[in-house]
Parts: C-alpha cells; structure tokens; sequence
C-alpha cells in the first residue's frame, strides 16, 4: 500500500477543480494548471476531496498510485501558494541582474550568461548575489533553477559557483607539500 496514495488531495476553498475522464483541471487566484493521469489509476473527485487509486494489482498500478496523487496535490498548491527556489552566487565578481525578463550573470568566465525563463517562471534578483525563481508549476520553477545552477556549480575546494540556499557543499582540502 502506497502511504502517499493513500491521502486524499484537498481542494481549498477558492480553487475550481474539475475532472473529465482522465483530465484533470485546477483554476485558482495563482493560475490554471491541468494534467493528464495515467490509465492505471482510478481518480474520483466528490465534495472537493480528489482520491487516487490504483485500478489493477499490477507493479506499475502502484508505481504511478503514490506518483499521480504527488502530481495532482502539487498543481493545487501551485495554484494556491506558487513555488520558489532560491539560488545563491558565490565568487569574487559573481553577480547577477535583471534585464527586462531576462537574466545576465557574471559567473568569471570572459563573457556574460543571458538566460531567458520559460513560459510561467519569473525570475528576480533581490540582491546581486541572489537569485530567486517563482511559478506555479513546480516541476518548471525546479527546472530552471537546475539550469541555473548547471551555469557554475559550487566547486569542492573554494565552494565558489552558483548554489541553492542552504545547500552544504563539502570541501576538500587542498594539496600539501
């Protein structure tokens, strides 16, 4: 038994969902958002409470159970509260702005990194050294902060790059004599 299939979604107040067959359609203050679930699960939707089940015994019914209610609550939080990943530059000269929507990035190499979000991802820069990405779709927003990153990520000996925050990264030491 899948103790994350198990849970009902909740629908909160405020939010219009509906469900056609195997489409499945969320309106909030946020945004719209749908997705499509798999035909190995079952999905009800009754009295706001949306619950996935698996519709055989079989190993891929209950693989996608726990996978398909995952999908389902993160697009009601996504229209509801939005997500964000916060990413952090570290290194002499490592700075970041924003130019229109577009975001320039100084990461020490001998020339810029422009890079333009996706459709539904917002990008801001509180900070020179901060970068923070905002959407309601979460596998977007992790999307593009994984691109970011991907840019310079945190080396092992100085820490220097582009890092989530509160991410460790672990040193190494350097070489002896």
């Amino acid at each position: 038994m899948s103790r994350i299939g198990k849970q009902p979604v909740e629908i909160p107040a405020g939010v219009s969902a509906g469900l056609n067959g195997h489409d499945f359609t969320v309106k909030g203050p946020k945004g719209e958002l749908s997705m499509r679930f798999v035909d190995d699960v079952k999905v009800t939707l009754k009295d706001n409470v949306l619950t996935v089940s698996p519709a055989n015994d079989t190993q891929r019914a209950r693989a996608m159970w726990g996978l398909q209610r995952s999908l389902a609550a993160n697009l009601v939080e996504g229209v509801t509260k939005g997500f964000q990943k916060e990413l952090e530059l570290r290194g002499v000269g490592y700075r970041a702005q924003m130019k229109g929507n577009d975001i320039v990035m100084q990461l020490g190499f001998s020339h810029e990194i422009n890079y333009t979000p996706r459709p539904g991802v917002s990008l801001a820069t509180p900070k020179p050294t901060q970068i923070v990405v905002t959407g309601i779709d979460k596998q977007a927003v992790g999307q593009t902060a994984a691109e970011l990153r991907r840019y310079r990520p945190p080396e092992p000996y100085k820490g220097k790059g582009v890092r989530y925050v509160g991410e460790f990264v672990r040193s190494k030491e350097g070489k002896k004599k």
